[in-house]
């Protein structure tokens, strides 16, 4: 892979963002962190772009300094857990801003460009939530409407040669396992009887930005240690 092609990975400071980051660096790629979060990655191939996603502008410029990207990888993401009658509206409104807002803006200034140069890869984190899960209703919501946006912007841009795909892990390996806010909402060890973990879901990313990967466009990719089997 040359090391001239950018790759933007949001939330590149933590969990599986950080193990994209860690993995497209190892493959060559220059890879451009957009995190609220101090960066934790040293390297001469790499660029820290400290911007918080709830914030559409500051986003939007990030995006635009980010000339030339080839990939955009969305793997930021926070929990907040509910059931009915404890659902909390700025739970709501943050999900979705991190989610689903902030990558719509990026990517409404990128692919075009990559289309443009018939070029391209994007892929969305989503989450096996999406099928739906009590108590996460919110977070399901935001987490299903990644695959609806990465379906249409795929259908857009499949001449083009951009490719865009959802991969949604069961629960994996990170901090949001610790956030104090999901406490209440133990997750579930899938039939593999361990936790994904981050380097995983980054190899599949891999995979996904390379080559070989062109005619994948416009599917939602369950890392789920057999959790979905029973159907």
């Amino acid at each position: 892979m040359p090391s001239d092609r950018i790759a933007i990975v949001t939330g590149a400071s933590s969990g599986i963002g950080l193990a994209v980051a860690e993995r497209l660096l190892a493959d060559g790629w220059r890879v451009s962190g957009f995190d609220v979060g101090a960066p934790r990655i040293e390297h001469p191939r790499f660029a820290a772009v400290r911007v918080d996603l709830t914030d559409g502008g500051a986003t939007e410029a990030a995006a635009r300094a980010a000339d030339g990207a080839s990939a955009l990888v969305h793997a930021a993401g926070i929990l907040r857990v509910g059931p009915l009658g404890e659902m909390k509206a700025r739970d709501a409104e943050v999900m979705w801003r991190v989610h689903v807002d902030a990558v719509a803006r990026i990517a409404n200034i990128v692919i075009p460009a990559m289309a443009g140069r018939r070029d391209g890869r994007v892929v969305l984190v989503g989450s096996r939530v999406a099928q739906g899960k009590g108590g996460r209703s919110l977070y399901a919501a935001t987490k299903a409407a990644l695959i609806a946006l990465a379906r249409s912007w795929a259908a857009e841009v499949v001449a083009s040669g951009v490719t865009v795909n959802v991969v949604s892990p069961a629960a994996t390996q990170t901090a949001m396992l610790d956030d104090p806010a999901r406490q209440a909402a133990t997750p579930q060890l899938p039939p593999l009887g361990r936790l994904i973990r981050p380097d995983e879901v980054a190899s599949l990313v891999s995979y996904l930005l390379s080559p070989a990967a062109a005619a994948i466009t416009g599917q939602d990719i369950q890392i789920c240690g057999g959790a979905s089997l029973a159907r």
